[in-house]
């Protein structure tokens, strides 16, 4: 079970506590166009971080550019999963957390067009890397909300400490802190520069690879 699972729930559980669910109908509305877009534009013609821009630009217009409520609708419209099942460590409950998604058919077809090759090492499979785009969306919008500390940062590491209590995944993921680690970037720069997309920050960790490699 991929850690994005309870990424998502910790975020989703911090915004509800913040009342960033206030228009809750606002965002269904944004996640489900998003989705929709994603599962009926043909990508054929685009490399997969050219497809993530096109997404993150028709988000944006989605959204009325607010870049806040763009980044959280893009966290839960590239989640591959529509419910989080964790198991409760102590008591030793699983319990089902739903997340805001599209209906099942146009759910079903954004998951079958998500972008899955967005990194040099990405899985050469039928899935690839999917579940890290909402990594990445989730960790940019927590840092471009954050103007006090990085709270991306915390919440990453929180997550990566607990996985294994809750019984979904045995050991700590370290491509999923390195994507938490650009998305937050890609929230922090956001603040500054707006123009900025989501592949020319995607690109970094493949430069920096190669440049320690070469």
């Amino acid at each position: 079970m991929k850690i994005i699972k309870t990424f998502i729930s910790v975020v989703a559980f911090f915004s509800l506590n913040l009342n960033l669910f206030a228009q809750q109908s606002e965002l269904s509305k944004a996640v489900n166009k998003i989705s929709d877009f994603i599962g009926h534009i043909n990508f054929n013609n685009n490399n997969d971080l050219q497809s993530v821009d096109s997404i993150y630009s028709f988000a944006l217009k989605t959204n009325d550019f607010d870049f806040s409520a763009t980044l959280l609708s893009l966290m839960f419209a590239t989640i591959p999963y529509r419910e989080v099942p964790i198991r409760l460590p102590l008591l030793g409950i699983n319990i089902n957390y739903p997340l805001i998604s599209a209906d099942e058919s146009t759910f079903n077809n954004k998951n079958k067009n998500l972008p899955r090759y967005l990194f040099f090492d990405s899985p050469q499979n039928d899935y690839g890397d999917k579940d890290k785009l909402a990594h990445f969306f989730g960790s940019a919008f927590l840092s471009y909300e954050s103007n006090i500390f990085d709270l991306g940062k915390l919440i990453g590491y929180f997550v990566e400490a607990f996985e294994e209590s809750f019984k979904v995944q045995s050991s700590i993921d370290s491509r999923d802190l390195e994507v938490n680690y650009y998305g937050r970037m890609f929230g922090e720069t956001l603040k500054t520069n707006k123009q900025i997309l989501p592949s020319q920050i995607l690109l970094l960790r493949s430069i920096r690879y190669l440049r320690i490699t070469l």
